[in-house]
């Protein structure tokens, strides 16, 4: 019976890993497109969403079962209880790769309003947060989790350098608040993308070191885990 429900378990947690598979593909598809201004990449993202979308449905329903014919403890309990939670900020990605592919479609059929510096190297940190802690996730790495938070300061910085020149494009030129606009809520859904790998990483924590950091520490404190 153990053995049965431990490989529940892995069958579970490499389910959550071909999600995420798909949504680091989806991203990075989003960015593409926006950089290539490529309308078909876009759609690409667009429709790639039903896949990400039925994988939370499965994962849900595998979480739910095993919570309610197992009675997992411990650190079981713990592993099914945050996959619910990465099952959902995976599909939430999902979403913001989707937002910002249609932003694309829009953007991809007009003049293009600037060089994109800032935006590609936000999503280059982004995605290098979410695949860290996916690898945090698979290894039970809760020390290098840590350093995933601690990241996301990097990326809301960049998300407010990004804002402030783009409004300085739209009180100087009018004709430029559409584009700009588009470019902004572009920024927002890679911070969020952040925050979420962010949640991620604070689920690894508490999965194998039995402690919730969320909401206790500022935004440039030291997130301290007790390793004993």
């Amino acid at each position: 019976m153990e053995r049965h429900f431990h490989e529940q378990l892995q069958k579970l947690k490499e389910s959550l890993l071909q999600m995420a598979a798909e949504v680091e593909s989806s991203i990075a598809k989003a960015i593409d497109a926006l950089v290539e201004r490529n309308s078909n990449l876009a759609d690409e993202v667009i429709r790639s969403d039903d896949v990400i979308n039925n994988f939370e449905i499965l994962n849900e329903e595998q979480c739910l079962k095993l919570l309610a014919t197992q009675q997992p403890m411990a650190m079981d309990l713990r592993f099914i209880t945050s996959a619910i939670k990465i099952n959902n900020d995976l599909e939430r990605m999902g979403d913001h790769a989707v937002n910002i592919a249609e932003r694309v479609k829009i953007l991809s059929e007009e003049e293009q309003l600037k060089p994109l510096i800032d935006i590609p190297r936000m999503a280059e940190i982004a995605q290098l947060m979410l695949k860290d802690s996916l690898d945090c996730f698979i290894k039970g790495n809760a020390e290098q989790a840590q350093l995933v938070c601690l990241r996301d300061d990097e990326v809301d910085q960049l998300d407010d350098q990004i804002f402030r020149e783009l409004l300085t494009y739209m009180l100087s030129d009018p004709k430029t608040i559409a584009r700009a606009l588009h470019l902004i809520i572009i920024s927002k859904n890679l911070e969020r993308i952040a925050d979420l790998a962010t949640n991620i990483s604070e689920e690894v924590i508490f999965i194998y070191k039995a402690q919730n950091i969320k909401h206790h520490l500022g935004d440039h404190e030291q997130r301290h885990i007790d390793t004993k």
